[in-house]
């Protein structure tokens, strides 16, 4: 008699089971989304590569520290295409022996202190540095010109990032216009002023003291800009580090991004003189 019960509660919740995932199976095929948004980004230049947000905005940061120095794009290719290869542009704790951060240069070798290697803009700064003592840098090949900088094991691995780096460096130098965009799904850690103060002091540690203006009814930044290229780097920087700046929607020209959407979209409002980040709220 207990057995038949124990097989008849059985019978039954395995009939409700299959009742259960029936209904699931009824509700995503009556037009329920299918797969629940991944945060990532995407840079389009001749060709597509996907990045997490943290490594964007990494990439973004190189390129900005060359351009604001001046460098030539080749010089900024190097350094993207090493620091895919050493740290796959995560800004990592340790590595190999004392090795740090994302260029994985060593405290031991004379390239600075932990806590100035964990700072992307410092590693990206010495790596700029000793990439231009190096002799005919211009004339070799982005793998050898890396490997004179780092002298790894092998130099060879530099070479198979050369083309993510250039399509990084070709968004990010502002010749390719709404090439980069990211979805965003993580909650923002800071909101309104605070969110807006933190964005300032972000751009100006990676482009100095850039022109901002005051735009009416919105909380985050304006930046003026003299040319449309110029235009392009700052809304390409400003989505790459919209997870860790807290952004929500960039403009530019006739075009807006919006972090629920990696693609850029027409704006009802246009302007070329000036870049608008707007932060959570």
């Amino acid at each position: 008699m207990r057995l038949r019960v124990v097989l008849a509660v059985f019978a039954s919740l395995v009939l409700l089971a299959a009742v259960g995932v029936y209904a699931v199976v009824r509700g995503l095929s009556s037009g329920l989304p299918l797969r629940i948004p991944v945060q990532e980004c995407v840079v389009n230049v001749n060709g597509t590569a996907t990045f997490d947000p943290e490594q964007l905005a990494n990439a973004a940061t190189i390129a900005a520290v060359g351009i604001r120095r001046g460098l030539p794009a080749p010089a900024i290719v190097v350094a993207l295409a090493t620091a895919q290869q050493e740290s796959k542009l995560e800004n990592l704790s340790g590595g190999d022996r004392d090795s740090i951060g994302l260029f994985q240069q060593r405290p031991s070798q004379g390239w600075g202190t932990p806590d100035q290697l964990g700072n992307p803009r410092y590693a990206a700064g010495k790596f700029y540095d000793a990439l231009l003592k190096v002799r005919g840098w211009q004339q070799m090949g982005v793998a050898q010109a890396a490997q004179a900088v780092q002298k790894s094991a092998d130099g060879s691995a530099y070479a198979r990032w050369e083309d993510r780096a250039r399509m990084l460096a070709t968004a990010f130098s502002g010749d390719a216009p709404r090439a980069v965009g990211c979805t965003i799904v993580d909650q923002p850690a800071q909101r309104g002023t605070a969110a807006a103060t933190a964005l300032a002091a972000g751009m100006a540690a990676d482009w100095g003291q850039v022109h901002t203006v005051a735009e009416a009814g919105v909380v985050g930044l304006a930046v003026k800009v003299d040319a449309p290229r110029t235009g392009w780097r700052y809304a390409h920087w400003l989505v790459a580090h919209a997870d860790d700046q807290n952004i929500r929607q960039v403009r530019y020209g006739d075009q807006v991004w919006t972090a629920t959407a990696s693609t850029w979209r027409r704006s009802a409002m246009s302007s070329l003189d000036q870049v608008v980040a707007e932060v959570w709220s």
